[in-house]
């Protein structure tokens, strides 16, 4: 049994402990009765505590079973904290990369069909592409994008992008799905994505996928600037390369990061 001690905050907690266990999972969830048991707490109150955590989207109820399970909003809240762990490993490698390459680099999720910037080290130079943190671009003609769809399969890129209007952003823009797939294989062959003046005209970027502990692409590494900086493919190329170095250390130092202490079992 859970302690539910004697404040909501304690009560709420155990709840969602309780939807959280292997036992609410396994059944697709649980009622009132049986989270009263685990958590130590009367009908009355769990029904009440579970009415207000519903109305946060904490938990919800299933109108047939009526029983409750985690909510929309906690899951809302895990990803926010993945990208947080992200955000944290990644600010000094990105700043180095800076100084190593002289380029902006930036650190990107996806977000549905686009690519949500959530950190960006600016280059030292006076001409440099644009800070994009906050704010979201299409995947399909980006570097960034490119690479955190690498496990996609073509049926999953028709799924994702079928309210999607391929725009010709840049000249060299994909047109539909299947341009855009052909060149995520390409990506997932060589590790890393190169673009050359697909977002924009003039401006060219490499990226790498990185990956969580259990092997999922969970952000992207980056680097972009004008093209007349980083010249041709083979340039490009060798940006690409030194991406994909950062951002596979970037995956491994991650899952160093969810380890359990020495000793300590999960």
């Amino acid at each position: 049994m859970v302690d539910a001690g004697s404040d909501g905050v304690s009560r709420s907690a155990a709840t969602l402990i309780a939807l959280g266990s292997d036992e609410a999972l396994e059944a697709g969830g649980l009622g009132v009765v049986r989270i009263a048991e685990m958590t130590g707490g009367d009908k009355g109150q769990v029904s009440r505590l579970l009415k207000t955590l519903g109305e946060h989207g904490l938990v919800e109820r299933d109108q047939d079973s009526l029983v409750y399970r985690l909510g929309w909003r906690l899951f809302a809240l895990a990803a926010r904290a993945g990208d947080q762990r992200l955000l944290e490993v990644a600010r000094p490698m990105l700043m180095q990369m800076v100084v190593d390459l002289g380029e902006r680099a930036n650190l990107s999720v996806l977000r549905g069909a686009e690519v949500l910037t959530v950190f960006s080290a600016p280059s030292p130079r006076a001409v440099q592409t644009t800070g994009w943190v906050g704010r979201t671009v299409p995947a399909y003609c980006t570097s960034s994008g490119r690479v955190l769809l690498l496990d996609h399969s073509k049926e999953d890129l028709v799924d994702l992008f079928s309210d999607v209007e391929f725009q010709r952003l840049g000249p060299r823009s994909p047109r539909d799905v299947d341009a855009l797939y052909r060149r995520v294989v390409a990506a997932r062959v060589r590790g890393y994505a190169v673009v050359d003046e697909e977002f924009e005209p003039g401006l060219s970027a490499a990226a790498a996928p990185v990956r969580d502990v259990n092997g999922r692409i969970c952000g992207a590494v980056n680097i972009s600037a004008p093209k007349f900086r980083l010249g041709g493919a083979r340039r490009l190329a060798v940006l690409g390369r030194t991406v994909k170095d950062t951002a596979d250390e970037l995956s491994r130092r991650l899952g160093e990061s969810h380890q359990p202490p020495h000793g300590q079992l999960d």
